[in-house]
């Protein structure tokens, strides 16, 4: 945030995770890396790479493929995106997502889409989600040379949003979520829907956790969400 902004000039701000918080698209993403895997004859297997959705693709990378070369992993990068991208027809907005959109913004709060998805990716998350016209900012994969757990995605999320991280609240499916917005000092609500259990998010440092979007919407005061409304 420019120095020179007051902290209270702009509005604070929800930043959500777009990937199996608000689009039910993670096991697609599963999928699509257990192809490239196979393809590449590196025997990996679907929980493993479960565990690591959300995670920075090097990261991943350096979890699951650990003896690739460079070129190995270039390709498993390109086979995981044509998989993908084959079953963008499978996406679908989880229970609630537009609705927890609808009602951040209506309360007057600023809607932030904090991904680090690749631009083609995201373009059609945004798509599915159908609500362009209700977010403030957001963040996508050119953003950052690493992405999550590290939390240089918040930071950029924040500084477009013009926020502190005292103003703001990140929504996530996944442990690198709440682990990134730990770093980043912004409180952390999780959500199951990306598959990842309860015990895991709160020790990751979620404040709370709900089941999805829609169970946010339904308990809102009962998270740190209240809060953000109070400063306005």
């Amino acid at each position: 945030m420019p120095d020179d902004v007051p902290d209270d000039v702009h509005p604070p701000a929800v930043l959500f995770d777009v990937d199996g918080t608000l689009v039910d698209s993670n096991y697609l993403h599963v999928h699509a890396w257990h192809r490239a895997f196979t393809d590449l004859r590196i025997p990996v297997q679907s929980w493993q790479i479960h565990r690591s959705i959300g995670m920075d693709g090097e990261k991943l990378l350096d979890t699951l493929a650990t003896a690739a070369e460079e070129d190995s992993r270039n390709r498993l990068k390109d086979l995981h995106k044509q998989y993908y991208q084959e079953t963008a027809s499978l996406l679908s907005p989880l229970p609630g997502a537009r609705e927890i959109l609808e009602l951040i913004d209506s309360m007057g709060l600023q809607v932030v889409l904090a991904t680090s998805a690749p631009e083609d990716e995201f373009a059609t998350l945004r798509a599915v989600l159908d609500r362009d016209d209700l977010i403030s900012t957001a963040t996508s994969a050119q953003d950052v040379e690493t992405a999550k757990p590290e939390p240089d995605i918040v930071h950029i999320a924040l500084a477009r949003a013009q926020v502190s991280p005292q103003r703001a609240v990140f929504v996530g499916d996944a442990v690198w979520d709440a682990k990134a917005g730990v770093a980043a000092g912004v409180a952390c609500i999780g959500v199951l829907s990306g598959g990842v259990s309860r015990g895991e998010l709160e020790q990751a440092g979620a404040e709370v956790v709900f089941d999805n979007a829609l169970d946010l919407c339904t308990h809102l005061a009962d998270s740190p969400v209240q809060r953000l409304l109070d400063l306005r």
